[in-house]
């Protein structure tokens, strides 16, 4: 999808448990399952929509960057609920960033990190 002010891109993260462990995985906007890496070459927004079908009252609390200062992506939102994780990627620097979802639980104080999707920047 796409307009005059960039593109949007939407990733479902689905967190199961398999033997008690979680297990990530992404889904596009197309339904097909995908590694979760986004690559980048407009002004973009990309959605992450959370699938808790683990039991544990999963919700997003942030992302957590290798690399903060890179300039890959420009800004992050949060919907209030927890199931909406929103980067805002300009496209204004070429590159690769790599981060971590960051999940609380309604079973324990603890936090989840998801494994490491990358957004890929190719500038026009």
């Amino acid at each position: 999808m796409s307009d005059n002010y960039g593109q949007a891109h939407y990733v479902k993260v689905t967190v199961t448990l398999e033997k008690g462990e979680p297990v990530f995985t992404y889904t596009n906007a197309e339904g097909s399952e995908c590694p979760g890496d986004i690559t980048i070459t407009a002004a973009s927004t990309v959605t992450y929509l959370l699938d808790d079908q683990t039991g544990k009252g999963l919700k997003f609390v942030g992302a957590g960057f290798l690399t903060p200062f890179d300039g890959i992506i420009d800004a992050m939102t949060l919907s209030s609920d927890g199931t909406i994780l929103q980067m805002i990627d300009l496209d204004h620097t070429s590159g690769t960033t790599k981060f971590q979802f960051m999940l609380t639980n309604t079973s324990n104080t603890l936090m989840l990190l998801s494994p490491d999707p990358q957004v890929i920047n190719v500038p026009n």
